[in-house]
């Protein structure tokens, strides 16, 4: 295979008999729903054990049916449709945000993409369907779940879904494009958006290696398009009280949960395919075992990486705080996007220096070079910014704040500073103020002084 170009031969695909389809597409739907059923168990499992707490016990062994208790009881429940509901699209959109988040599972391989396996004697690939542009369907497949969340939030006719939906909008725009600047990066390196021939292009080395920084910025994006901890914002409890989905109950509610679930799950498994060598086998299992790549053996690996996966999800949730809805807006606008598109530049330099033959140590001193100039010229224009502000700013006193103002306890702004909280004195100092004892009437704040202060009186 060429390394700079992978070719799509995509001749493999389209054989397959209407039968070995249908096949096909329920393994994919009941590879998605086996997976969400366990995620919840687990995520449940594991934050109860980071937080020194039981979990799940009651049903099934070790409380391993309990998701499939909660989606029962959820189905049993009462379905209510609010009064200034639009009732078409508040039924609607819980279907719209559960049917994309299964469409985009159809183009992950599972495994090579020769006859490596036979279902009931007829030989096929382990991949549903493939596409010359097949990244992309992925992308629009999850732009159009969001739109779910934001017609949830808008047709309940109440205040709250509605700020969770204009929070969920906000949130697709600002990450999904330096999740597509991350997924341009591995279109470069291996020269297709076939899912397939992206991890053909993995055979002597993962794109994680190659491309740590598309990784690390495809990782937090994932997070933010999921709706997940710390990114859960059209969701928060604490100032929305349940988002987008307050208004839902029953199995419309439900659906929603699940589309969540199955977006972990697809977000996971294009980050297997795209930096994790999709289905082949570690290093060292590689390395010694020649038939680790064949047959069914690679569907075990891809679920390995996809667990991981999730359980890094769990990891965050168990782990780091809500941020604020600015902080959320500044890391997806002032960060990703930068970083992102300069990294993209630099994988298209190095690319296009590579297919002029240019020496990989040349490549390297131009591109360090470059970045330290430009870090360098960074370091100074932010010294002499801070030291012109320094010099026009006069020295402000700290603005007063009154938590209460309102009538209800907000936090201060930058800049302000909370008064400070008045404390009862100890016991010892109350017995130095009044010499004749403790239940005295000069101690107004221990109980008794005024009975004290009668007796005195008669």
């Amino acid at each position: 295979m060429n390394p700079y170009l992978a070719a799509e031969d995509l001749s493999m695909f389209g054989r397959d008999p209407w039968w070995l389809v249908v096949i096909k597409a329920v393994f994919c739907f009941a590879f998605l729903m086996l997976t969400v059923l366990f995620s919840i168990v687990w995520e449940r499992k594991v934050v109860a054990w980071m937080q020194l707490r039981i979990g799940p016990n009651r049903h099934g062994p070790w409380g391993m049916l309990q998701s499939l208790a909660d989606g029962i009881k959820l189905m049993l429940k009462e379905d209510l449709i609010v009064k200034r509901a639009d009732k078409v699209v508040y039924v609607l959109a819980p279907i719209v945000a559960a049917i994309p988040a299964f469409m985009a599972i159809a183009v992950i391989p599972f495994g090579p993409a020769g006859n490596e396996i036979s279902i009931f004697g007829q030989r096929t690939t382990m991949q549903l369907t493939d596409l010359p542009i097949a990244m992309l369907y992925i992308l629009a497949v999850a732009s159009v779940g969001i739109y779910g969340i934001v017609l949830a939030g808008w047709s309940s006719g109440s205040t709250y879904p509605l700020l969770g939906g204009l929070r969920s909008c906000a949130q697709m725009i600002s990450y999904e494009i330096a999740m597509g600047a991350a997924f341009a990066s591995v279109f470069l390196y291996s020269g297709s958006m076939s899912t397939s021939a992206i991890v053909e292009a993995q055979q002597d080395r993962w794109y994680i290696i190659l491309l740590p920084v598309s990784f690390i910025i495809y990782i937090v994006t994932m997070v933010g398009e999921t709706n997940r901890a710390p990114f859960d914002m059209p969701e928060s409890e604490g100032d929305l009280v349940g988002g987008f989905n307050t208004e839902y109950s029953s199995i419309k509610f439900a659906m929603f949960m699940l589309a969540e679930y199955v977006n972990m799950v697809t977000v996971s498994a294009v980050s297997v395919t795209l930096f994790l060598g999709g289905w082949r086998a570690p290093w060292p299992i590689s390395g010694f075992w020649e038939g680790a790549n064949h047959g069914w053996w690679p569907l075990l690996w891809f679920t390995v990486k996809v667990q991981l996966l999730l359980f890094f999800f769990i990891w965050l949730r168990g782990t780091l705080p809500r941020v604020r809805y600015d902080q959320l807006m500044k890391l997806g606008w002032k960060v990703l996007i930068p970083v992102s598109v300069v990294w993209l530049m630099l994988v298209a330099t190095v690319r296009t220096l590579r297919n002029e033959n240019y020496d990989f140590a040349e490549i390297a001193l131009y591109v360090g070079g470059a970045v330290l100039v430009l870090l360098l010229l960074s370091f100074v224009a932010d010294m002499f910014r801070e030291k012109r502000q320094a010099a026009a700013e006069p020295p402000t006193e700290t603005a007063a704040f009154d938590p209460m103002a309102g009538g209800f306890p907000v936090p201060p702004l930058p800049g302000q500073e909370l008064p400070p909280v008045p404390r009862r004195r100890s016991r010892r100092e109350r017995e130095l103020i009044v010499s004749g004892g403790p239940d005295t009437a000069s101690d107004g704040s221990l109980g008794g002084s005024h009975d004290g202060k009668e007796a005195s009186d008669g």
